[in-house]
């Protein structure tokens, strides 16, 4: 059996054209410069109020921290649902989730800094939920890369993190896989660079989700 972890905004989904608008949407609210897109990217997979704070160069989360995330949950939905702010799967994703569905000895779960709220929504939107059988977001667990949420994933289903496959695009899931025990695979169709997962800890890169296949099976 294996336990296999996918992060979901720059690895089963292309979000970052909607992450930046609200996140510049909300710093303009707040009397702040739209963020460049590279800086938006760079902060992705974070938990939000640590991205924002981190965003602005902030030590900690502070007060403003915490409004302006109130903030961004707030007009995420209206955005969301504009016409131009789709977040598609990334080419291939579809086929590799039925793939690995069918084999009874994995165990498909989704380890993201996103919200439950909009997770549950890209899973359903996709008809991914019924594959995934565990999951853990930011509302559930301390900010990437902190072990967590994958060490609580294999607590809920037994698995061990030995046995534990953890897929992401950010440095942050490379060295939260590291960090829990698991081993890490970074995809280089997302948001951080192949020689930036790599020096953070990635036990291979895949550069098409068919790649994943002969990692996983």
């Amino acid at each position: 059996m294996k336990l296999v972890l996918f992060d979901c905004d720059g690895t089963l989904v292309d979000s970052v054209r909607l992450i930046h608008e609200v996140m510049a949407r909300t710093f303009v609210a707040f009397g702040y410069k739209r963020p460049d897109v590279s800086a938006t990217k760079s902060i992705i997979g974070l938990t939000l109020d640590i991205a924002i704070a981190r965003l602005q160069g902030k030590p900690h989360v502070d007060e403003e921290a915490v409004a302006m995330t109130a903030h961004y949950k707030s007009i995420f939905p209206e955005v969301r649902d504009e016409a131009d702010m789709q977040t598609p799967l990334f080419d291939g994703i579809k086929p590799l989730i039925e793939t690995l569905a069918g084999h009874e000895e994995l165990l498909l779960g989704a380890v993201t800094g996103k919200s439950r709220r909009g997770l549950t929504h890209i899973l359903a939107v996709n008809d991914f939920a019924p594959y995934f059988i565990v999951s853990r977001t930011a509302d559930d667990c301390p900010s990437k890369p902190h072990p967590a949420m994958v060490t609580e994933c294999c607590d809920e289903t037994g698995m061990d993190p030995h046995d534990t496959i953890v897929i992401g695009d950010a440095v942050y899931d490379m060295q939260m896989a590291k960090a829990a025990g698991a081993t890490a695979i970074g995809v280089a169709w997302g948001y951080a660079s192949v020689e930036e997962l790599l020096a953070a800890g990635a036990d291979a890169i895949a550069h098409h989700p068919n790649d994943l296949l002969s990692h996983i099976l």
